[in-house]
């Protein structure tokens, strides 16, 4: 029997949350209009997913702990876990994830990630802790992969953009084959505006180490999403062709660079965790109409 939704819903906003992956399915304004992608495999069958214990591809499909090495998939194995209810009101509900037997096979720790969801008035609260219950030290990278309408609602052809709090112009990566090209190349922001059109992901995801702490994504005038960015000095954005979303990634850690090895701890800003330590991410969404 397949585990419900939490549905959680105030007066401004309604948030399904499915215990696969911990992830987001629906959000949805008191008008009913949806904020977040649907889902639809024509283009891509992701919504919100979490991503643990790597972002991004490894090289070869194969991460290593020391010498522990095996097959990881992109972006990790959270988002295709099952995840346990710990608690749930109307406004919030928490998830949790723990090793098996499963995960112990691809990476040797004992861990505890819990991912929390809560409305507050017009914002959503995402925010994701991990503890190390591990005797060792635990390499790994956290990112959020949430996907928004694109175009948000009620904006018909109105164009719409992503604009950096800083107004910065932060360097751009490009992904090879899933792998992160180490050569920087110059920003696509200018003063920290960045137009969303079909061309701009012709090659891939753009990806922004070090991109901002908070951003706004929408028409000049109309609904707009505002983010706001806790730990996650990483930033990516996709939109797969002819794609009605835009995906905002805030990251802890990226892809792999192209021809690095399979060490977790040697992959672009990832974090070394000490036993019994927890460390905290998270995410806001603010609703602007």
């Amino acid at each position: 029997m397949t585990a419900p939704r939490c549905v959680l819903q105030n007066d401004f906003l309604s948030l399904e949350v499915a215990p696969l992956g911990a992830e987001m399915q629906s959000l949805r304004t008191s008008a009913g209009d949806d904020l977040l992608w649907n889902g639809d495999a024509t283009f891509w069958s992701g919504r919100a997913p979490v991503l643990f214990p790597i972002v991004g591809r490894a090289v070869d499909d194969v991460i290593a702990v020391a010498d522990h090495k095996a097959p990881m998939s992109q972006h990790g194995f959270a988002r295709r876990s099952l995840f346990a209810l710990q608690d749930q009101t109307d406004v919030s509900c928490s998830h949790i994830l723990t090793q098996n037997s499963k995960s112990l096979a691809v990476y040797p720790f004992d861990f505890t990630l819990k991912v929390t969801h809560r409305l507050e008035r017009n914002t959503v609260q995402v925010t994701a802790q991990v503890q190390n219950n591990s005797a060792q030290t635990m390499p790994f990278g956290f990112g959020f992969h949430p996907a928004f309408c694109w175009p948000l609602p009620n904006a018909g052809r109105a164009a719409h953009y992503v604009t950096l709090a800083t107004h910065s112009t932060p360097d751009m990566h490009k992904l090879d084959d899933g792998l992160l090209d180490p050569q920087p190349l110059p920003s696509p922001f200018v003063e920290g505006k960045l137009a969303i059109d079909e061309d701009l992901f012709t090659e891939g995801a753009l990806v922004f180490p070090n991109g901002s702490e908070a951003l706004r994504y929408g028409p000049a005038k109309g609904l707009t999403l505002e983010f706001q960015f806790h730990n996650l000095p990483d930033l990516a954005l996709w939109r797969p062709k002819g794609a009605p979303f835009l995906c905002i990634e805030p990251w802890h850690g990226t892809a792999s660079y192209t021809g690095d090895g399979p060490q977790i701890s040697q992959r672009p800003n990832s974090i070394a965790l000490a036993p019994e330590a927890v460390v905290e991410f998270g995410y806001e969404v603010t609703v602007r109409m």
